[in-house]
């Protein structure tokens, strides 16, 4: 099982690495062909690519670097490091796409027209070749392969906008379409990115992953035989697959060992749909004291 798991990774990092070299390759002539043909929506493309080569070389790194085994001082292991890949990726992101925007508005007053077949060729190995790296990264379960799975998306989209933009444009002098495609594609772009932003920092600011109603999952602990309540109740992701959960389970002072192997059983099986790399389970008597619960209603009180 241990073995099957680790080539999965191993997979992963391949696919990323494959994706990388296609995206970095196809990157360079893409700047080049965006300049000759003096089309700023195929510039805008190339920037955007630019942004997914340094994702993809960033993820590919990160997501092997990720995979190490814990050490004295990173005591969860090194998953978080695969999210840092997202987080940066983001951020390039955004900031490409805001220097698209600021040359690609102006071009809106006075439109240049752009050499369309050249367009048109870029276009189709756009398609061809982001459609490969799709095809590879397809259904991975990491945060940082989703991200990289939408970016290499969108390109295919961006890429079928600018082929439709310059078959158009061949038969009708209609320049402005250049400029309007490019900011409709980093306008798309842009989105995507900041919402995926959110996601990443939910995770480094260790909220309760999403489609987790951690609620209910105390009030179903809290109804379990022999429980009598629970406190410092925490879930949060390491690196929006592998998962972390603790909580304080308070028990009646004459419970058995047999009755408190059963709680931790059933406690267990509450959060067994969760995929958890991590579970601490505090037992407490009724009439032990426990410095977290009050930290616990402090906190409750001021919320």
């Amino acid at each position: 099982m241990g073995h099957h798991h680790h080539h999965h990774h191993d997979h992963t990092t391949g696919n990323i690495k494959i994706a990388f070299f296609l995206n970095l390759g196809f990157t360079i002539i893409e700047l080049i062909g965006g300049i000759l043909t003096n089309s700023m929506a195929i510039i805008s493309d190339a920037l955007h690519d630019l942004g997914d080569s340094l994702s993809l070389g960033l993820a590919w790194f990160l997501q092997k670097f990720s995979r190490k085994k814990k050490t004295q001082q990173f005591s969860f292991g090194f998953k978080r490091f695969s999210l840092l890949a997202a987080l940066i990726n983001s951020i390039v992101l955004v900031v490409g796409s805001i220097f698209i925007l600021s040359e690609a508005i102006p071009r809106l007053m006075n439109p240049e027209q752009p050499h369309t077949l050249g367009m048109m060729g870029l276009s189709v190995l756009g398609i061809i070749v982001n459609g490969a790296a799709v095809l590879r990264l397809k259904g991975g379960e990491s945060m940082n392969q989703k991200v990289m799975t939408w970016h290499l998306l969108e390109d295919v989209l961006g890429w079928v906008a600018v082929f439709i933009v310059s078959i158009v444009m061949t038969f009708v002098d209609f320049p402005i379409l250049d400029p309007i495609a490019s900011i409709l594609i980093t306008i798309y772009i842009l989105y995507n990115v900041v919402v995926n932003l959110i996601k990443t920092m939910r995770l480094f600011l260790e909220a309760v992953p999403e489609n987790i109603d951690l609620d209910g999952i105390i009030n179903k602990i809290n109804t379990l035989p022999h429980v009598q309540s629970t406190h410092h109740t925490h879930l949060w992701s390491l690196d929006g697959e592998h998962h972390a959960f603790s909580t304080h389970v308070v028990v009646p002072s004459d419970s058995t060992k047999n009755e408190i192997c059963t709680i931790k059983e059933n406690v267990k099986e509450v959060i067994n749909s969760i995929h958890l790399d991590h579970i601490t389970i505090e037992i407490e008597y009724e009439d032990e004291y426990c410095s977290m619960l009050e930290e616990d209603e402090g906190g409750t009180d001021h919320g």
